[in-house]
């Protein structure tokens, strides 16, 4: 059998994954991917790290921190289009020109580790977020959950089991069946949810522009913009949580082996991401603040508001005849925009460890690749990890995720950008940095910021050291064994 022919007019090789993503796809993935459950359940969170709508100042500041980031990821994303993204770019960066041994071998292990918790945690949030709206559907799910909070030294972590954590695994299965086909198949299914996800959205605009008042969005606390150290701790928490939700416009990069003229397509799609739903984001919090007063969202005021703020928000704006109605459909649509976010991450995760396993650097099985044209291994793998994280609090989920990332992902592909600059200067760039090296100075400024400008930030950084830790050990001993393997056979 002859091998498929790509758009290009060569032939793909047994085992590769078709090109077939242009930017209309590129883009759709990248924004299901971004407008997870986040900004639906972390807005109260927000509004709480600064006691008020100058929260706001998080999601303006949140969005020029992703578009730094973003410039990053498309130089590198352009000249180097495979399957993997992260762990394509940190091997090669780290190990010069062959980038197969010394340090890239070591750093894009590194990476490959962490993303065994991390992705999965960032699956596990989109679930947890659509089991809560799902509690306000269903109130009686609610009930009989039992919580517990583990004690390790200092530090705590908060694990919840009941009839939501068993919605929030449910839907890792069904995203998982949903997954478990050819890319090519997934263009109607990706393209019905993202038309779920836009009609919430535009429905929430229009819903405030009608009901909504501009000056109670904006009526600010005596003393909201007082410099303060509790101001700048607060907007180091408000931009922890605009980070998480604004993330995902970098998808497109982790199926970079399946984009059509990826040298374009790539940092269009990730620009174009970040542009949108920054507008979005800011018009959808300023509308939902001009209905709900923002003191409803903090404190202990009104925790069901708190737990499903869309849902409190239509209610509130349509009154006690059609409000009750409308919140159950805004909350049937966020749970429908939650799972849109999981089918997303599963899809650009699982081709991660499969890039990996095709390197030989990670485990063969996971370079598997289904008859149907997809890494099934990789994906089995990852949606289990992520239905065993269902059980922990969302809150710690969240921090976990957004601080092993960026120690062990983000700050490293900054620093590496512009090591790859000077030591490969002879790499095609299709897309160069715009005013480099501003871009990822400043965002290597804004991810410090954001580590240890918070209220107990020690506990996420020693959970990330300690997965540092393992994984240089898991390396040290995988290493060890090829040793051995390579001297059996000689």
């Amino acid at each position: 059998m002859r091998n498929p022919i790509r758009p290009d007019g060569s032939a793909e090789s047994a085992g590769e994954l078709p090109r077939s993503l242009g930017l209309p796809g590129a883009v759709a993935l990248n924004m299901l991917d971004m407008i997870g459950v986040g900004p639906f359940i972390t807005l109260p969170l927000i509004l709480a790290a600064m006691g008020g709508p100058q929260a706001m100042l998080g999601w303006v500041l949140g969005a020029g921190l992703a578009l730094c980031d973003g410039l990053v990821w498309a130089e590198l994303g352009a000249a180097m289009p495979e399957a993997g993204g992260s762990y394509a770019f940190l091997r090669r960066i780290y190990s010069g020109r062959d980038g197969r041994s010394g340090a890239g071998r070591f750093v894009a292990f590194l990476f490959l580790f962490q993303l065994l918790f991390s992705a999965p945690l960032s699956v596990a949030s989109g679930c947890i977020g659509l089991g809560q709206y799902a509690t306000y559907l269903w109130p009686g799910l609610a009930g009989h959950t039992a919580t517990r909070v583990a004690h390790i030294g200092a530090y705590s972590v908060g694990l919840s089991a009941g009839p939501a954590t068993l919605v929030a695994i449910a839907a890792v299965v069904v995203a998982v069946v949903m997954l478990y086909r050819g890319l090519r198949s997934l263009r109607v299914v990706a393209g019905v949810m993202w038309c779920a996800v836009m009609a919430l959205i535009a429905w929430i605009l229009l819903t405030g522009a009608i009901h909504g008042s501009l000056r109670q969005a904006f009526a600010f606390p005596v003393g909201a913009f007082a410099l303060t150290p509790a101001f700048f701790t607060g907007l180091g928490s408000a931009m922890l949580i605009a980070t998480y939700d604004y993330w995902g416009y970098y998808n497109i990069t982790f199926l970079g082996g399946e984009v059509r003229d990826a040298a374009r397509t790539v940092p269009r799609a990730i620009l174009i991401s970040i542009a949108l739903v920054a507008g979005l984001y800011l018009a959808m919090n300023v509308s939902v603040l001009s209905v709900l007063p923002w003191q409803r969202l903090v404190g202990t005021v009104d925790p069901a508001a708190r737990r499903a703020v869309i849902a409190t928000f239509m209610e509130t704006a349509y009154g006690p005849h059609v409000g009750p109605m409308a919140g159950r459909v805004a909350a049937g649509l966020v749970m429908v925009t939650a799972f849109a976010s999981v089918f997303a991450l599963l899809l650009g995760y699982s081709r991660i460890p499969y890039a990996a396993a095709r390197d030989g650097n990670f485990f063969g099985v996971f370079g598997r690749v289904h008859a149907k044209g997809f890494p099934h291994v990789s994906l089995l793998a990852l949606g289990a990890a992520a239905a065993c994280f269902c059980f922990f609090s969302l809150a710690d989920v969240i921090a976990a995720l957004v601080v092993l990332r960026i120690l062990l992902q983000f700050l490293m592909q900054h620093v590496g950008v512009m090591v790859l600059r000077r030591t490969q200067p002879e790499l095609k760039r299709p897309f160069q940095i715009w005013l480099y090296p501003l871009p990822p100075l400043l965002a290597i400024c804004g991810f410090g910021y954001i580590l240890v400008e918070r209220a107990n930030f020690g506990r996420e950084i020693l959970g990330a050291v300690v997965v540092i830790a393992l994984g240089t050990v898991a390396y040290g001993l995988r290493e060890g064994m090829r040793g051995k393997i390579v001297s059996a056979k000689e």
